[in-house]
């Protein structure tokens, strides 16, 4: 019954060893004087020994299956949103284990004793038992809440933290010299070269951009749809930049713009893409996009420059942790001889 202490801290929220020592011999005196009214004041040592002894037991069989339940509905419902359900589905397990425990001791005693074994005003002890009982789990929950809570402010403020790091990579990447340079000089082709109306669409897709990422910096979570504008909007900047250099292939179901995604995840995704990779005529790069089961994924042509470009690796750091940290579930990285792969979870 978890008997390793870091099982005890994990499921229980502390080491409770010493509160089960302590508190089944305090209970089982209590039991002892609601049962026996004192065994020990009216009653010679040896009767109120074994008078005690009974009480022992049926505490120690009570506290144990208590726990145990405790321990099974925390694996079963464990998260912090549960805990209401999870005390409720408790209280109904207590009260049907006092009545059974109850009882059966009842029967057992009576077959040792010869039907002799009684004692007066049976449902006012039962209530008694139970208030107390409840007292008793009420305890472990207070205390596993009060872990969880701090956890989960824990849990919260680390996810904060990886998006404003990711709003601030992106718009870092965005305003970097050779970002503006680079999409300044295409505005400035497109404007000698193409029409009004590709002019408007190329301004219209840059302010797509920075208005995605002002919008999003106090969300964990955003529509796939939003997402998928976004990087769409980034892609146009860079196609217009590449032409037929940067070939994009989309595969996406109408039916997954139900789906969550962690903002700014595609886009750092391609982003890294483009900065490692050759793209040019005599070695066009590609790109897919397609959706899978519960799964966006992103893959591309291995084509890594000559030039090392250096790479901290913090945006698909960045992608991964907030991934589990909101969803417990963790995207897929994958490299083979001329293609790299990351899959990330479609959330609901």
């Amino acid at each position: 019954m978890l008997l390793n202490k870091d099982k005890r801290i994990k499921y229980l929220g502390f080491n409770d060893f010493w509160f089960v020592a302590i508190g089944i011999v305090v209970l089982s005196f209590v039991t002892d004087f609601l049962f026996n009214h004192n065994s020990f004041k009216r009653l010679p040592l040896v009767q109120a020994l074994l008078n005690w002894g009974i009480s022992l037991f049926i505490t120690s069989c009570n506290w144990f299956f208590m726990r145990y339940v405790i321990i099974r509905l925390r694996q079963r419902f464990s998260a912090f949103e549960e805990t209401f359900k999870r005390f409720f589905i408790l209280l109904i397990i207590l009260l049907c284990s006092i009545i059974t425990i109850d009882f059966t001791t009842s029967l057992i005693l009576n077959f040792i004793f010869n039907n002799h074994y009684r004692y007066e005003q049976r449902h006012e002890v039962l209530v008694s038992v139970f208030i107390i009982s409840v007292m008793v789990q009420g305890i472990y929950e207070v205390i596993y809440y009060h872990v969880r809570l701090k956890e989960y402010i824990r849990k919260e403020e680390q996810v904060k933290q990886f998006r404003i790091q990711a709003q601030l990579d992106t718009l870092r990447n965005q305003s970097q010299p050779h970002f503006l340079f680079n999409t300044l000089n295409t505005l400035r082709d497109i404007i000698d070269q193409e029409s009004k109306e590709t002019t408007k669409k190329f301004v219209d897709q840059l302010s797509e951009i920075y208005r995605f990422i002002l919008e999003s910096k106090h969300q964990d979570l955003v529509s796939l749809s939003e997402e998928l504008k976004f990087a769409k909007a980034y892609l146009h900047i860079q196609q217009e930049r590449f032409g037929d250099n940067l070939q994009v292939v989309w595969q996406i179901a109408q039916s997954g713009n139900n789906h969550k995604i962690v903002p700014m995840s595609i886009q750092l995704l391609i982003e890294n893409v483009i900065k490692h990779n050759i793209i040019s005529k005599s070695k066009p790069l590609q790109i897919r996009i397609e959706m899978a089961t519960e799964q966006l994924i992103v893959s591309n042509t291995l084509q890594p420059k000559s030039s090392i470009v250096p790479s901290t690796k913090k945006g698909l750091e960045n992608i991964c942790k907030r991934y589990q940290l909101i969803a417990k579930r963790l995207p897929s990285i994958k490299q083979t001889e001329d293609q790299f792969i990351v899959s990330l979870p479609l959330l609901t």
